[in-house]
């Protein structure tokens, strides 16, 4: 998963109240994220996503007060699942190295998983224009912490320079999605692991 930035339609969606997740939220969040993933945001009302997931209307509002809502759930869910999955960055620096390496591979495995289609943050803020839009904040927070934890990962490995290592990262990563889609997957995931290996390995 990709960080990286993986698909949402395997997040788990967030409690709700002190007995836990609503099963309707849950079917609710689940469905959006699948139907959010494969069709682009825009295209996906309201009305699809309450007949697909099996809920009355009433439920659906009982939960989300309306759409904007529920995709800025659906990405939360999708941040939640990547920094779970990739764990905090180690402060040792073989194991640090050994870190970054790794989310990149989890990046580019991504890439040439069937049904791919690129970074759900960078399509999500394609379609929502407005920087200050409560998607696009969400989409800025999980940014900003992808290139945190890869500075930090090159920091304790001993790069030279580990503010622009981090953001040359998240170019690479950025880059290594939209190629993955649009062009050879094969050929993106192989480009992005050597560059990150290159990038790693600068002392």
């Amino acid at each position: 998963m990709s960080t990286a930035d993986a698909q949402a339609a395997g997040a788990t969606p967030e409690p709700v109240g002190a007995r836990g997740p609503s099963a309707a939220r849950a079917r609710l969040l689940r469905t959006a994220s699948e139907l959010f993933y494969a069709d682009g945001v825009r295209a996906v009302g309201v009305d699809r996503v309450i007949a697909e997931a099996g809920v009355t209307r009433a439920t659906f509002y009982r939960h989300f007060p309306g759409k904007e809502a529920l995709v800025v759930a659906y990405l939360d869910a999708t941040d939640r699942a990547v920094r779970a999955a990739v764990g905090d960055v180690p402060q040792d620096a073989a194991a640090a190295g050994e870190w970054l390496t790794g989310m990149t591979l989890r990046v580019a495995d991504e890439l040439c998983r069937p049904g791919f289609r690129g970074c759900p943050f960078i399509n999500a803020a394609a379609e929502f224009p407005d920087p200050g839009s409560p998607v696009r904040r969400v989409v800025r927070a999980h940014r900003d912490w992808l290139q945190d934890a890869a500075t930090r990962a090159l920091r304790a490995g001993g790069h030279p320079d580990p503010h622009e290592g981090g953001r040359r990262w998240t170019a690479l990563r950025d880059g290594a999605m939209v190629a993955g889609y649009l062009d050879d997957a094969d050929a993106a995931r192989a480009t992005l692991r050597d560059a990150v290996e290159d990038l790693v390995r600068a002392r």
